[in-house]
């Protein structure tokens, strides 16, 4: 049977970033809904600074001194300190981070996964101005919609886009041998497996539960076509209770392998951490 072409490693997830370095990131983008939600919290936090400072200025005897002219001035170079330079230093300093960003657990990188500079933080304040504040968020949300990792035009200009940073912890499942494959698996000689061909049987198990039923029982039929030749005799079974118990029978004889290893490593220890003969300990 001829192999199947799975050749983007077949079950990656479309999340992966793969750098200049070949070393897969995952990086998952944040959803325009949890996007939107930060920058309404960052947003709202501005307007209240904005309408606080002016309020208490207006109050003040100070407030009553300037005419309407530089009190209109002040607004002016308020917001824009506000809304530019802040966000501009905030990010900078904190690697992309923000308000907004820290409760909704998000933070900005580059494009290649790496953390953002100065450059990005004022591309993305500067932008951010015009379609956040000028048109009360409606381009950003125009652009974000359109996007597949929700970035808005700030975020296209500067090659940046939003990442999630909490993320639920995804455990492995352990899995044994099934109890109708116990007696086969007794006696059952199963020969090391190309990494490859072991990774993809490991991802199908894991994700094989959010499979369709006909495509989770041709990739099992095809997986298990490529993992007979490494096996010496075949169960009459189930070809995914086949992957599973081949999977089991690995994982336990790599981990007695390694039990071996190790005593025979705390056996040796003594020797090899132990002076020459007659040779002075100085410590």
């Amino acid at each position: 049977m001829a192999q199947p072409e799975h050749d983007r490693d077949d079950y990656a997830s479309d999340d992966e970033l793969i750098t200049g370095e070949a070393v897969a990131l995952d990086l998952r983008p944040a959803s325009f809904v949890v996007r939107g939600a930060g920058a309404m919290i960052d947003f709202a936090v501005t307007i209240a600074v904005i309408f606080g400072v002016v309020i208490l200025i207006d109050s003040t005897t100070f407030g009553a001194a300037i005419d309407t002219a530089a009190f209109q001035a002040i607004s002016i170079s308020l917001i824009v300190f506000l809304t530019i330079v802040v966000p501009t230093g905030v990010e900078t300093l904190t690697s992309g981070k923000s308000l907004g960003k820290l409760v909704m657990g998000t933070r900005i990188v580059r494009d290649d996964g790496g953390a953002i500079g100065f450059r990005h933080a004022f591309i993305r304040a500067l932008l951010g101005f015009l379609e956040i504040v000028m048109t009360v968020g409606g381009l950003a949300i125009l652009v974000a919609l359109l996007n597949t990792r929700s970035k808005r035009l700030g975020d296209l200009v500067a090659g940046t886009f939003s990442t999630r940073e909490r993320v639920r912890a995804i455990t492995d499942p352990v899995f044994i041998v099934p109890p109708q494959l116990e007696s086969w698996a007794s006696t059952a000689d199963v020969a090391r497996m190309p990494d490859r061909l072991s990774r993809r049987i490991a991802q199908f198990l894991v994700q094989a539960g959010g499979m369709l039923p006909a495509t989770r029982e041709r990739l099992a039929l095809e997986l298990q076509a490529e993992a007979a030749p490494f096996v010496d005799s075949m169960p009459l079974q189930h070809a995914e209770l086949f992957l599973v118990a081949v999977t089991a029978i690995r994982r336990d004889r790599e981990s007695r392998a390694l039990d071996l290893e190790r005593e025979r490593m705390s056996h040796l220890e003594p020797v090899l951490s132990a002076l020459p003969h007659g040779f002075p300990n100085r410590a």
